[in-house]
């Protein structure tokens, strides 16, 4: 392989989905400063995520909403604003 084309901070990170608390360890670069203990006994970096492939409708068949900023309600009240004036 070349040198000096790949990434230098490439380790074994685990992924955390905050949505049904399954937890993935996964190679990666991404940056973070939080630390959490796996099976296996050793610490690696955590990553948090709000949907993975463990809670994501495509892949668990389940029709789910998760809102962590409330853009859902904001959206609706601006829909129903928005039909009002229509009438």
């Amino acid at each position: 392989m070349k040198a000096g084309v790949h990434p230098t901070n490439y380790r074994p990170v685990i992924f955390d989905d905050v949505e049904n608390d399954a937890k993935f360890l996964i190679g990666s670069t991404v940056d973070t400063t939080a630390t959490a203990t796996w099976v296996d006994g050793k610490t690696y970096p955590v990553y948090t995520v709000e949907i993975s492939s463990a809670s994501h409708p495509f892949y668990t068949g389940k029709k789910s909403t998760i809102d962590r900023a409330g853009r859902v309600e904001r959206f609706k009240s601006r829909e129903a604003k928005s039909k009002a004036k229509a009438k």
